[in-house]
């Protein structure tokens, strides 16, 4: 029998104070079975987040997690950077990543955890645009551009890409130790780097079909000047491989840090 795996679970957040507690009743007594350890954190949300994650850390002290607070307003890619800097440093074998805004469910990767299928690979990426997903209020311009770009993205990395970025992912930290995440961009960009450079560095990659609704959340995707910018980046890699190496940031930040704001095992 396989030891346990040490999982953390990553939830990024920012403006989703009307979210996140939905999230955060995803986290049942079966699937904290397989999460050693939770992590919230807020890019310096201008809402209530913060306060509604607290208030959860202090009356749910069967769950071990940890609120914390970027320095700055990194983006979601920056936050990705601080989550898995923290798995990195506390020794955890994978981090799985669930967006806070409660668009996807935690639950679609039960069946990854129960068999263990995930140590066969160093990802495993949640697909909305695959045989077995399910879409609820996603539009259909959304969904043809979508499936659109993983076509793209799939000609030009010659392998099957059915979501260039869904909301639940789970990574082996030994892929991410040497930190190539670094450089990527800090915003919405940054899952589509991850694709490229576990195409550039031969990762294991599994898609995996999950569920995706949209109803109270807010969108903060420029739609037009994304897909200009991903073709670009797209373009790049098709013509240098080697693209994939250079630093995408607007801003350059020397180190993504976070302050813990509260934590179920100092309140419990």
């Amino acid at each position: 029998m396989k030891e346990k795996s040490k999982i953390l679970l990553f939830i990024p957040a920012y403006n989703c104070e009307k979210q996140i507690i939905r999230v955060l009743s995803q986290l049942g007594e079966e699937m904290m079975c397989y999460i050693d350890q939770v992590i919230v954190v807020n890019n310096r949300s201008t809402d209530e987040t913060e306060e509604v994650v607290k208030k959860f850390i202090d009356r749910c002290h069967s769950i071990s997690i940890k609120l914390l607070r970027n320095k700055d307003n990194y983006g979601l890619g920056g936050s990705h950077k601080v989550a898995f800097d923290y798995a990195i440093k506390e020794k955890f074998d994978y981090v799985m990543v669930l967006h806070g805004d409660d668009q996807g469910e935690i639950h679609d990767f039960l069946p990854v955890l129960r068999t263990g299928m995930y140590r066969q690979y160093d990802c495993i990426l949640g697909a909305r645009f695959m045989k077995g997903s399910k879409l609820q209020g996603y539009s259909k311009i959304r969904t043809f551009g979508n499936i659109l770009y993983d076509f793209l993205f799939a000609a030009v990395i010659r392998k099957r890409v059915f979501d260039l970025g869904s909301g639940l992912n789970l990574y082996s930290t030994k892929m991410l130790k040497s930190k190539y995440y670094e450089k990527f961009p800090d915003n919405l960009m940054f899952n589509y780097c991850m694709i490229l450079a576990s195409d550039y560095y031969g990762h294991r990659i599994r898609f995996y079909p999950i569920s995706w609704r949209e109803d109270d959340q807010v969108s903060n995707v420029k739609m037009f000047h994304q897909a200009m910018t991903v073709l670009s980046m797209l373009k790049g890699y098709y013509i240098n491989k080697q693209s994939i190496l250079k630093d995408y940031r607007q801003i350059k930040v020397e180190n993504y840090e976070a302050d813990v704001i509260a934590d179920s095992e100092q309140t419990g």
